[in-house]
C-alpha cells in the first residue's frame, strides 16, 4: 500500500469516526447499564471491508475514546467495539467474503467482547450482572448493525457489478 492510499484510508476512517460520534445519539437506545450503538458495528464492518483491520480497529478505539470523553459512551465500548472490528477485518482479509466480516463483527463483539466486558463492568463500573448478560446486550446492538452493514455493502456490490456489466 502506497502512502497516498494509506492516507486516503486514514482520512476515510477519521470521517467515519466523526460520523459515529455525531450520529450515535440519533441511532442509539438504552440497554440496562450500557447503550446500544448499531451504527458503530456497521462502521466497523464498512472499514474492515473497505480499508482493513488496522483501520477498523483504530476507528473503533477512536470512536469509543471520544464518546467516553464526551460522556456519551461507556467503558464497555472499548472491548465491545474493538474486538469485533479486529475480528471482522481479520476474517475479511483472509477470505474476502462479506459474510465473514459480518460474522467476525458479531462473534468478536457479542460473544468475545461481551465476555471481556464482564470483568470491566464488575471491576470498574460496579456492576453485579453476569457475563452472559453482556453477551445478550451486545448481541442486540451488534446484530442490528451487522444486518444494516451486510445489506448496504451487498447492495453496493450488486450495483457496482451491474454498472461494470453495462459499460
Amino acid at each position: 500500500m502506497d502512502r497516498q492510499d494509506s492516507l486516503r484510508k486514514w482520512i476515510f476512517s477519521a470521517l467515519l469516526v466523526a460520523a459515529g460520534v455525531l450520529l450515535s445519539p440519533l441511532f442509539s437506545f438504552p440497554l440496562d447499564v450500557t447503550r446500544a450503538f448499531p451504527l458503530q458495528h456497521m462502521i466497523n464492518i464498512f472499514l474492515a471491508v473497505l480499508c482493513g483491520t488496522r483501520f477498523s480497529t483504530s476507528a473503533a478505539f477512536g470512536t469509543a475514546l471520544i464518546r467516553n470523553i464526551l460522556g456519551t459512551g461507556s467503558l464497555l465500548a472499548f472491548p465491545g467495539s474493538m474486538i469485533g472490528a479486529f475480528l471482522s477485518g481479520y476474517l475479511y482479509s483472509k477470505t474476502q467474503k462479506l459474510w465473514c466480516a459480518v460474522l467476525g463483527e458479531f462473534v468478536g463483539t457479542s460473544i468475545i467482547g461481551g465476555l471481556v466486558s464482564y470483568p470491566v463492568a464488575a471491576l470498574l463500573m460496579g456492576s453485579s450482572k453476569g457475563a452472559l448478560f453482556y453477551v445478550s446486550l451486545f448481541s442486540i446492538s451488534c446484530g442490528a448493525g451487522c444486518v444494516i452493514a451486510f445489506c448496504v455493502l451487498k447492495s453496493a456490490r450488486l450495483i457496482q457489478t451491474e454498472l461494470l456489466k453495462n459499460r
